[in-house]
């Protein structure tokens, strides 16, 4: 009968230097038996939310953190129970830059750099007794004894040791229970297996065992607003996205010299193309927006203005132009505002183009795009007009020259062929890096978008 030994895996550098990350949510429990690159926890970063895989086949030991902590690279977050199948590398813990003895190999895993892969083999069983529902369906996880002795450091030991599973919950569950102090060891789950839910800790708080303004705090969802409202000021932690996007704004304010200039334009024969390319068989199943044209418009003006692509290089007193686009879309999530980009994005053909549009901005919502997704940007793009917004300035994205806002499209009078007619009307605002773009650069970049967008057929002139 072979060995087991306990491993530890910390959390790994998810990419671009961060340096911690918070835990949303495990996706196992204490004794679970998980797989190699099995999805155990999902963790936001101060750039995106990212789900983690094991490193280990194996059973799980310990969860070292709870939901809502935010964690430095490096710390454990969780022990498995693999086989020892003798390999030098036994002992070593996974996951982070600061691994025992700095033995570990660092390759690429699934979510940024950890250790070598290790547990390939097939897990130790272990057996697993629970206590009755009625204590909250809390599991223990006890090892089968072994015929030979098991290495365990003794950090591992104590790991072991820690509290039983806690019951099962979802974190908004959790943070509604730790408002009202409820210990959710004293609360019986009705959901799916056993699931704790919102329902249930507010019956427990109803039932007369807390304090009258824990109740109140149990009552239905607008009572709580209205709870909210009579107080003079809220306060919320500042982390994650929005931590990380504040970081980012003011440091592109106070170090690159802005400049901002604007150009109305009509709009009606870009809007008309829209219209015939969504009713063509060619753009069928294709999700067409003015954001996609005037993308595309940025794309074909950049080919004349190459300045306008490039990134100030502080360090090496350099001018680097870029001779791809890694096109940025700014993106409101329910986190804050992000900035995925598209990788090469003037290879592309206008459908190719929709395509990336249209899942950049399904997998940013959901919250699901990847740091790598997040950085090497370009020039960006912000669309404004969706919140009814005519111009703006908008402030560069850190390492870019340029960022483009378009406004709203609106019907207004405007002089056509001589005369007044009612036309469809959008305002652009560019915000550009004085020191890398001049005034003229900047206005013929931005005049060059325009006449695109007033008379497609110009891009037959200027491709």
């Amino acid at each position: 009968m072979s060995a087991t030994m306990i491993r530890e895996f910390r959390l790994p550098d998810l990419g671009e230097g961060l340096t911690e990350s918070e835990i949303l949510s495990w996706k196992v429990a204490v004794g679970d038996k998980v797989a190699l690159n099995q999805v155990i926890a999902e963790v936001e970063t101060a750039k995106a939310v990212v789900e983690l895989p094991s490193p280990f086949a194996g059973v799980v030991t310990a969860l070292h953190e709870e939901p809502g902590t935010v964690v430095e690279v490096g710390k454990p977050i969780v022990s498995f129970e693999i086989e020892d199948d003798g390999s030098p590398a036994a002992g070593i813990v996974a996951g982070g830059p600061q691994a025992e003895a700095g033995t570990a190999k660092r390759e690429p895993n699934l979510v940024g750099y950890g250790a070598v892969v290790e547990g390939s083999g097939r897990p130790a069983r272990r057996s697993r007794a629970f206590a009755a529902p009625a204590a909250g369906r809390r599991a223990t996880a006890v090892a089968e004894p072994a015929a030979e002795p098991v290495v365990e450091p003794a950090e591992a030991r104590s790991a072991v040791a820690a509290p039983a599973e806690r019951p099962r919950s979802t974190p908004p569950v959790r943070k509604l229970a730790k408002d009202l102090g409820v210990d959710l060891a004293a609360v019986s789950g009705t959901g799916a297996g056993g699931l704790i839910t919102r329902e249930d800790v507010r019956n427990l708080v109803g039932g007369g065992d807390l304090p009258a303004a824990a109740r109140v705090l149990a009552q239905p969802e607008h009572a709580g607003r209205e709870a909210v409202r009579s107080e003079r000021e809220v306060r919320m932690p500042i982390k994650g996205v929005r931590k990380l996007t504040a970081a980012a704004m003011v440091s592109s304010a106070f170090t690159a010299p802005h400049a901002t200039e604007f150009l109305t334009v009509d709009v009606t024969p870009t809007m008309e193309l829209l219209a015939r390319l969504k009713s063509s068989r060619a753009f069928e199943g294709f999700k067409l927006t003015p954001l996609t044209l005037v993308a595309k418009a940025l794309l074909i003006a950049l080919r004349r203005q190459p300045t306008v692509n490039s990134r100030w290089d502080e360090a090496n007193q350099e001018i680097v132009q870029f001779n791809y686009v890694n096109l940025g879309i700014a993106a409101a999530t329910p986190r804050g505002l992000t900035v995925p980009n598209i990788k090469d994005a003037d290879r592309m053909s206008l459908a190719e183009l929709s395509t990336a549009l249209t899942n950049l901005t399904e997998t940013a919502r959901a919250g699901k795009t990847s740091p790598a997704e997040l950085s090497g940007g370009t020039i960006s793009i912000t669309n404004i007009g969706v919140f009814g917004i005519d111009a703006g300035t908008p402030i560069l994205n850190p390492g870019e020259a340029a960022i483009l806002a378009m406004g709203a499209v609106r019907r207004m009078p405007w002089e056509y062929k001589d005369d007044i007619a009612l036309r469809q009307v959008m305002t652009l605002s560019l915000s550009f890096d004085h020191r890398l773009v001049d005034g003229e650069q900047g206005s013929r970049f931005l005049a060059d978008v325009g006449a695109i967008l007033a008379d497609p057929g110009m891009v037959m002139a200027m491709a």
